[in-house]
């Protein structure tokens, strides 16, 4: 099954096997925030790609309240303060 065919689920799956795989023995350290963090940034950027810069619509499509939304973009200098 070729990549475009695989569910988001499979290929993170996938990701986190290999990327813990190649610790070789050592134990992560902060995993929860680097997936979030290579997760959510470039989520924000393409639903804000998608939205046309508009922050409520991104907002929205993402099932979040804009505060957040802006607060997400900040954080991932994604947009200026």
């Amino acid at each position: 099954m070729g990549v475009k065919n695989q569910p988001l689920s499979a290929l993170t799956d996938n990701a986190l096997r290999r990327y813990l795989a190649s610790l070789n023995g050592h134990r992560p350290a902060d995993l929860y925030k680097l997936v979030m963090g290579e997760v959510e940034k470039p989520l924000f950027k393409t639903v804000m790609e998608y939205a046309g810069g508009n922050q409520c619509q991104a907002a929205e499509i993402l099932g979040i309240n804009r505060g957040t939304l802006r607060k997400k973009l900040i954080a991932y200098k994604l947009l200026d303060a």
